[in-house]
């Protein structure tokens, strides 16, 4: 037990309580054209899951339904315009998107 008085878990314990409620409608929308002239693809680093994937033909492949709903793929973003941006993000629906688990 660590300080804190909670056992110390690791993360592919701790990832196993995690619950996706998966929507119907994504709650990320990306523009792989916007995405083909983007310099820095930032968002596939900067994704803590590893849900943002280069294409041979330079767009961008994601994967709404494991995401953590953190928004960092939103805010390193710096593909397209406010008009047109490479990256559209909303909150899910209640009761959709992922629920994190203690115990």
């Amino acid at each position: 037990m660590s300080g804190g008085g909670f056992a110390e878990v690791g993360f592919d314990e701790r990832m196993g309580r995690v619950e996706f409620r998966v929507a119907d409608e994504p709650h990320i929308v990306v523009d792989t054209d916007v995405c083909r002239t983007c310099p820095t693809k930032a968002c596939v680093h900067a994704c803590p899951a590893d849900l943002f994937v280069p294409t041979s033909d330079g767009g961008i492949l994601f994967n709404y339904e494991q995401c953590f709903e953190c928004g960092t793929c939103y805010l390193v973003c710096d593909g397209g315009t406010p008009e047109r941006p490479a990256i559209r993000w909303s909150y899910p629906d209640g009761g959709q998107g992922v629920v994190f688990r203690h115990g």
